[in-house]
């Protein structure tokens, strides 16, 4: 498994183990399974010669992380993917819910030049069409505080910064209730034990919206916004 040639295979686990790491712990083996939908005996086989490659460091019942090369590898792979996204989305006119499938499709096939030129037409973008952070040729990425809207307190004022792009059906049902990267909501309800979200879109004023947990789990938002208090009523005449 030598290094800059990479099969499409190890490719998606290192995307993968990166997109889990994210969530801020180690990866485990049935998690790993779940993302790339294979068996749990044929993820541990990969992970066994990521490891042996040097990709990744793995421990028995603690799970697997990125090494410095498995993380560069796999920022290279999740760059390429997001500028295919855009510009599929800003020069062929592709609806953001359709571009995840081609980029996928793309970006184990296209060199390292070609993506560079589209970024260059692009002029050099730093988010894709859902909002996700494009890394830089270097390997860098922008950093954020975002956190899920599932964990966003109530009574904050919150943006939607991002949202997870590898369902197209639940795109389409995002878009359609006004729940884009950019818009500002206010938590007004969180129901307990990974219970529905309640909130009020800026955009929309007295309209209400219930999120289901699944969903709003995916949806990354900048919390810490407190809505501008009420004006205070009129003294009665």
């Amino acid at each position: 498994m030598p290094k800059r040639s990479l099969s499409r295979s190890v490719e998606d686990y290192l995307k993968a183990i990166y997109s889990l790491e994210e969530q801020g712990d180690a990866v485990s083996t049935s998690g790993l399974a779940e993302v790339l939908d294979l068996q749990p005996g044929s993820v541990s086989g990969m992970v066994k010669r990521l490891a042996e490659a040097g990709y990744v460091e793995h421990e028995r019942y603690r799970g697997a992380r990125l090494t410095g090369d498995g993380r560069r590898e796999a920022l290279r792979i999740i760059r390429r993917h997001r500028i295919l996204e855009t510009y599929l989305s800003e020069r062929l006119g592709f609806s953001w819910d359709d571009v995840h499938e081609e980029a996928e499709r793309l970006e184990h096939a296209a060199s390292d030049r070609l993506i560079e030129r589209m970024a260059a037409a692009l002029q050099y973008p730093s988010h894709d069409p859902h909002g996700a952070p494009i890394p830089t040729p270097g390997g860098t990425v922008e950093p954020n505080s975002w956190t899920s809207l599932s964990q966003a307190d109530v009574g904050t004022r919150v943006r939607i910064c991002a949202v997870q792009d590898d369902d197209s059906e639940r795109l389409r049902y995002m878009e359609a209730r006004g729940l884009l990267p950019g818009v500002h909501l206010i938590v007004e309800k969180q129901a307990p034990f990974n219970g529905p979200v309640t909130v009020r879109l800026d955009t929309f004023p007295g309209t209400t919206q219930t999120i289901g947990y699944e969903l709003a789990r995916r949806i990354l938002v900048d919390a810490g916004e407190t809505p501008p208090a009420s004006p205070p009523e009129s003294p009665p005449a």
